[in-house]
């Protein structure tokens, strides 16, 4: 009897490498295409919020989710590439600890955050769009969200075997919604995509990252960077907890603005979705995620405060960031997006 050989199907390529923005990055993608020269070593005078550092850390962290067309993926626990970033880390997380205020109180830091303020103090991107926003910003603002939302979850799930009992429990069970209930159809990360291609956007992973300014970078990275050292399991939950707390009223803002400006309506099932799972997600992060993990680990409530404040800190870097290139009538994006015909 002839056995016939057995088919196996390619996995699909990753995005391609992005351009430098640096001597760091170029450095990390010259490694990536396998140049052999050395890769720098002392990082002492690098920004640790400038766009080549957070492009380097960048591209060191997605060799641990989809990796690049064309990159060796044992490049992911290459002992150099390692070492660099560790040394990149270490300029990110000394500055985000030197610029975030440091506290233990886990309960009074998360009700601040579900104070809604009664009127928006100009720093908000969710209110600047419900209110004014155009087309344009509103797939400006979507680009700048696509390096996160195309891998929704990926970066909490690092945090489950490192927690026990309730707050394990609960954390899966958060992240069995985020991913879809078992319904491929439904993930997350799958709705942001129809959401992408219902604004005239690509929707392929990694299209949009030569796009990406570096306050945007940063806020991905931030959850890598807590995702990936068990050491800082009780930041990454204090990042879950802020996501999950915030999301739903930021979300119902954006589903009224993509209705205003006549999106279809994949674009506003996405943001709809979020606002009824996140408003259950918020009471549930709260009593069993991180009230779990601090019956158990009391001794992170500073970890978690800090996961929380460094959370909201780069949001309020992107903020800025972007409503002053749209105040000033210019793109919040390296690389403007093609003029796309209002809906």
């Amino acid at each position: 009897m002839t056995t016939l050989p057995v088919r196996v199907a390619a996995p699909p390529a990753g995005p391609a490498l992005p351009e430098a923005r640096g001597e760091l990055s170029a450095a990390v993608i010259a490694a990536l295409r396998g140049s052999g020269r050395p890769l720098p070593r002392d990082l002492s005078g690098a920004d640790p919020w400038g766009a080549d550092l957070q492009l380097a850390l960048y591209l060191l962290y997605e060799l641990h989710y989809q990796g690049f067309a064309d990159v060796d993926d044992r490049c992911e626990w290459d002992p150099e590439l390692l070492r660099l970033r560790a040394a990149a880390e270490d300029r990110f997380l000394t500055a985000l600890r030197r610029e975030v205020p440091a506290g233990d109180d886990v309960g009074g830091t998360l009700a601040d955050l579900l104070l809604e303020p009664v009127t928006d103090d100009g720093n908000s991107i969710s209110h600047f769009l419900h209110r004014q926003g155009t087309w344009w910003q509103v797939r400006e603002y979507t680009v700048l969200r696509s390096p996160y939302h195309l891998k929704e979850a990926d970066p909490h799930v690092w945090v489950v075997p490192r927690l026990r009992g309730r707050a394990k429990a609960a954390m899966v069970a958060i992240e069995y919604d985020e991913y879809g209930a078992g319904r491929a159809e439904a993930v997350h990360a799958g709705l942001f995509a129809a959401l992408m291609r219902d604004l005239g956007l690509d929707s392929g992973y990694g299209h949009y990252l030569d796009a990406a300014p570096a306050p945007a970078l940063a806020t991905v990275n931030l959850m890598s960077l807590l995702g990936l050292h068990r050491s800082l399991r009780g930041a990454l939950v204090g990042h879950f907890a802020t996501v999950e707390v915030t999301s739903s009223p930021g979300s119902r803002r954006m589903a009224a603005a993509l209705r205003r400006l006549g999106a279809g309506p994949a674009a506003v099932r996405f943001h709809d979705e979020h606002v009824e799972a996140d408003a259950v997600h918020e009471q549930v992060v709260r009593h069993e995620v991180v009230g779990g993990l601090l019956e158990d680990e009391p001794e992170l409530a500073a970890d978690v405060v800090f996961g929380i404040r460094a959370t909201t800190h780069l949001e309020e870097r992107l903020a800025r960031w972007t409503l002053a290139a749209w105040r000033a009538g210019r793109s919040a994006l390296c690389r403007p997006l093609e003029a796309s015909p209002d809906r």
